[in-house]
């Protein structure tokens, strides 16, 4: 059975082309554009793993996370962000978040860490 990957960011060129990178490794994707359909996408599909943008616009990563976590204590999230939050980054972490990348980021360490912590 195929790993599943839920990409959450509101850039639309961000989710088709980790979609792209992801799909080629053998994961089954699926993507939301806000919180909402996130959550919605968690309950349906109970992804393996969930890359999750800080910066959208409504429901926050931060709020998002948090969510999830209520919906799935084990989910495990990493974090993408184009802000250097530190302070953001921080409390991500404290809420269970395995590991954070900047926008714009290297698409092969999404790659490894995706492998990493998919498995």
């Amino acid at each position: 059975m195929k790993q599943k990957v839920l990409i959450v960011d509101d850039q639309f060129g961000i989710r088709t082309l980790l979609n792209e990178v992801l799909q080629k490794e053998g994961y089954e994707i699926y993507q939301a554009a806000n919180g909402l359909q996130a959550l919605h996408v968690m309950k349906q599909h109970a992804p393996d793993l969930v890359l999750l943008d800080i910066k959208i616009p409504g429901m926050d990563g931060l709020e998002i996370l948090k969510k999830m976590k209520e919906i799935n204590p084990e989910i495990r999230v990493i974090i993408m962000t184009a802000y250097g939050e530190l302070d953001m980054i921080e409390k991500t972490k404290k809420l269970g978040a395995l590991a954070h990348f900047s926008k714009p980021f290297d698409i092969e360490e999404i790659r490894t860490a995706v492998k990493q912590y998919v498995s």
